[in-house]
């Protein structure tokens, strides 16, 4: 293992929570399924981050002196057996680079011990459950003692604050691997599409989980580990529904697919959606409302760049669909006004209702703060046009060269009084993952066309 990737990251930790500060960062339990099955293990993203160790039943200590400890499993060669090799607390100074480590069942004797003299006890809030009740067992250990000149924490610290700042900004070595994820999920929707155009064309059935089945292979011929997300493979109307899981339904010609989904590599994710005609060929409402959708990204791409707010893509891409709206009729001028009325009455959340991006690194919606840290205490207050709640507006985040985000605008037309028959059950989400830079950003999941054209030239190879 590269340990040089990781002991940066802890020293950041030590000088954040100052000398006689202890974080406390352990990885994610195991996860029965059913009986005696478990799900796949996945490490917690927080801990991996500092260690780089996937083992579960660990936890990292690190002083503020920069010490880093680690509690793992210990080495049993009847449990190998069954549950594989273990690295065990001998050899993980050596292979981690950690300082010391020990084993988890020494975890409750040595943590009053070391937190002992410290002044804040730093730990991830709510992420973990049963977490806190263990730090607290520690801290009233260590409490029952102060009679004998133990001193215990005086303060309990949020260490997500630290951790999240530091995830937010990715590293080279960081953006490399996101790179390499989306070069591999692009493969998988190429692969996709291809699939449902060449079934169609030789008189197959297909269905859903056929196309989810080419986005799964591809993903792990090319040595991803697991998908990001649960893959969302929605054909027809099942588009409209934003968080449709893949399931039976029939690809049919003459519709639409529309893929999201992503592979995750060495504890990074990728996310991209692509949405295209099951036989190769859009319809003339299709790609109208498709090139609507696309050109709002691109409006939203530009928008994307070093200095510029988290709010302005989406902003930038909002405009353009409103607009877009308008003129082809799903909103009726005469009832909603001009494309400013729009904006300002949310008259277009009938047919576009979520966001354009989230950051995106070790997880799919990763962490990280969307509101600026260095105007904290700038706020107003605004009536919300379509629900008449108060809402608190404060400073969006400025986005910085290293920052991940998803840009992914969506139309989603549902039957309803009023909107043209041609556009009902059409949906599309065009999603690509960028690289903040300082000119404007890497889109690193273009491997797979985005252009209605390149799309189905790709689909009649």
């Amino acid at each position: 293992m590269n340990t040089t990737l990781y002991q940066p990251r802890r020293a950041r930790v030590a000088a954040q929570i100052g000398p006689r500060g202890l974080a406390i960062v352990p990885t994610a339990p195991e996860q029965r399924r059913n009986r005696d099955a478990d799900f796949p293990y996945r490490f917690d993203s927080y801990f991996h981050y500092l260690c780089g160790f996937a083992e579960p039943g660990a936890w990292l200590l690190i002083t503020g002196t920069g010490k880093s400890i680690l509690f793992c499993q210990p080495k049993d060669l009847e449990r190998e057996i069954w549950d594989g090799y273990r690295l065990g607390p001998q050899a993980a100074p050596a292979e981690l680079g950690v300082d010391e480590a020990y084993a988890m069942s020494e975890l409750d004797t040595r943590l009053p011990a070391l937190l002992d003299g410290c002044d804040s006890a730093w730990y991830p809030f709510a992420t973990h459950s049963g977490l806190d009740l263990r730090i607290q067992s520690a801290l009233q250990q260590l409490r029952d003692r102060v009679r004998y000149g133990a001193q215990c924490p005086g303060a309990q610290q949020d260490l997500c604050s630290v951790l999240d700042e530091m995830r937010l900004v990715k590293d080279a070595q960081e953006q490399d691997t996101m790179r390499r994820a989306g070069q591999i999920s692009a493969g998988a929707h190429i692969r996709a599409m291809q699939t449902s155009a060449r079934m169609l064309r030789d008189g197959q059935e297909v269905r859903e989980y056929h196309l989810e089945a080419e986005l799964l292979h591809e993903f792990r011929r090319h040595g991803a580990q697991s998908p990001a997300y649960t893959s969302i493979v929605a054909a027809g109307a099942n588009a409209c529904v934003l968080h449709y899981r893949a399931d039976t339904a029939l690809v049919r010609p003459g519709e639409l697919v529309l893929i999201d989904a992503g592979c995750e590599l060495d504890g990074y994710a990728s996310d991209i959606t692509r949405t295209f005609p099951a036989n190769g060929t859009f319809t003339g409402p299709q790609r109208a409302l498709y090139e609507l959708v696309l050109a709002s990204q691109q409006a939203a791409v530009d928008a994307t760049r070093a200095g510029a707010r988290f709010t302005d893509p989406h902003e930038a891409s909002v405009r353009v669909l409103a607009q877009g709206m308008l003129d082809l009729g799903l909103l009726d001028k005469d009832k909603v006004g001009t494309v400013q009325d729009v904006i300002e009455k949310r008259a277009y959340f009938q047919f576009y209702m979520h966001r354009t991006g989230h950051w995106l690194g070790r997880d799919v919606h990763d962490c990280g703060a969307y509101t600026e840290p260095s105007e904290l205490g700038q706020s107003s207050v605004r009536k919300d046009a379509l629900t008449g709640q108060s809402i608190v507006d404060r400073p969006a985040r400025i986005l910085r060269p290293g920052m991940v985000l998803t840009i992914e605008p969506g139309i989603y037309v549902r039957p309803a009084p009023g909107v043209p028959e041609q556009f009902h059950h059409i949906g599309i989400r065009i999603e690509d993952d960028a690289i903040v830079t300082a000119q404007g950003c890497e889109l690193i999941s273009r491997g797979v066309p985005v252009e209605a054209d390149a799309i189905e030239a790709l689909m009649r190879d």
